[in-house]
């Protein structure tokens, strides 16, 4: 293929490649590695940094934006100078039909003109409209309704919406049924390859040797510390369990939200209770995942969640809160538990009595469900498809 006929996509959203951890992120790491010796397609990822710069990293093009400390706003600023960059870009090398891929619905009120900036250059604008981001607690009334209509606008004026849920496209669909909005289901992806990591590994052991667990007397959470997690109500009702294993809490701790828990739960006095930090090594990660009991996911916001296709990929045991999207992932090879008093703590009572073949069945089938649905393969290539259009 020629220069004329390379397909350029250029994805703006993420924090960059590579190097950090997070949803988007880790979809942008591992689309470039697995695309990296594809012929027909050329990467170029916006990055957050300090200053402006260029570097290649898995045969991507990764160029970075200065953002200034303003606050909420950093986001939508990043994402504005980010696309400016990318038709800059565009332009000066003559690039046809060039795709724009924005992550997330943060920049709707400037979309309009930006796609018609985008369409005098030949491109077409690709947006994931991620989840719910306006129903988000932690935000104020005044962020959240920016973040309504920033989707509404988002959703209005793409050519295309990639939603990694089918309950976000039938969202979509039925919210904004007006725009007649094109859409495609791509989800988002995960492995089920073991950690390199072995259980006598020195890194693992003395990790858990600091935060006081062992191997398969702990059930593990694993997410943002915002009130949408559920992470109080899966503590209450941990406390409230016979259980005589751990919870083991891997979150970056916001002060404010930890002081509320515990004057309402005081979960300080129950030492089963252990809020370990953040994890950013993922061989680390997927190790602890392996060796915990079983998994508590709270996430009800959102759509396909990273954590949640990572612990099915890991962990034999999962328990998850009952709402569409994460019926949607786990189907049958998880525990569903809802926010009634009394429901989670029961569970896990019942869940500390299965046998260890019983358990092993429920891993066995989570990884199945993870390969057939959600493999990084299946999912890049379905991208490449879609490139290729």
């Amino acid at each position: 293929m020629n220069e004329k006929e390379l397909q350029h996509v250029f994805i703006i959203g993420s924090k960059g490649i590579p190097g950090l951890y997070g949803g988007y992120e880790t979809f942008v790491d591992k689309l470039t590695e697995y695309h990296q010796n594809n012929t027909n397609i050329k990467y170029h990822v916006a990055c957050k940094g300090s200053e402006k710069k260029e570097c290649e990293y898995h045969n991507a093009r990764c160029f970075y934006i200065k953002v200034p400390n303003i606050g909420p706003a950093q986001a939508i600023y990043y994402d504005i100078v980010a696309f400016d960059s990318c038709c800059t870009y565009i332009k000066r090398k003559k690039i046809q039909h060039a795709i724009v891929y924005v992550l997330a619905c943060r920049i709707g009120p400037f979309a309009a003109y930006l796609k018609k900036r985008l369409h005098k250059l030949g491109g077409v604008l690709y947006v994931n409209p991620d989840g719910h981001e306006w129903m988000r607690k932690k935000w104020s009334a005044v962020v959240r309704r920016y973040w309504k209509i920033s989707e509404q606008l988002m959703t209005k004026y793409a050519d295309l919406l990639i939603c990694d849920s089918k309950n976000i496209e039938k969202y979509i669909h039925d919210e904004y049924k007006k725009y007649s909005p094109r859409t495609t289901f791509i989800p988002y992806g995960a492995e089920t390859v073991p950690s390199i990591l072995g259980d006598q590994d020195t890194k693992y052991l003395e990790w858990m040797k600091d935060k006081g667990l062992s191997a398969k007397e702990y059930y593990l959470m694993v997410g943002r510390f915002v009130p949408e997690n559920n992470f109080e109500i899966i503590i209450k009702e941990f406390m409230k369990s016979g259980t005589k294993k751990s919870l083991a809490i891997i979150t970056n701790v916001n002060d404010k939200f930890l002081t509320e828990l515990e004057k309402k739960l005081h979960f300080k006095s129950d030492r089963r209770i252990k809020f370990t930090g953040t994890v950013y090594d993922s061989q680390l990660l997927k190790k602890i995942r392996e060796n915990a009991y079983g998994y508590f996911h709270g996430h009800e916001v959102g759509g396909t969640n990273p954590s949640l296709l990572e612990a099915l990929g890991a962990t034999e045991l999962n328990l998850l809160l009952d709402v569409s999207f994460n019926r949607e992932v786990g189907r049958d090879v998880a525990l569903y538990w809802n926010k009634d008093s009394g429901n989670l703590s029961e569970l896990i009572n019942k869940a500390d009595l299965m046998e260890s073949s019983e358990r092993s069945m429920s891993g066995d089938r989570a990884k199945k469900r993870i390969e057939s649905a959600y493999s990084w393969e299946y999912v890049c290539g379905r991208y490449e498809e879609l490139w290729m259009k």
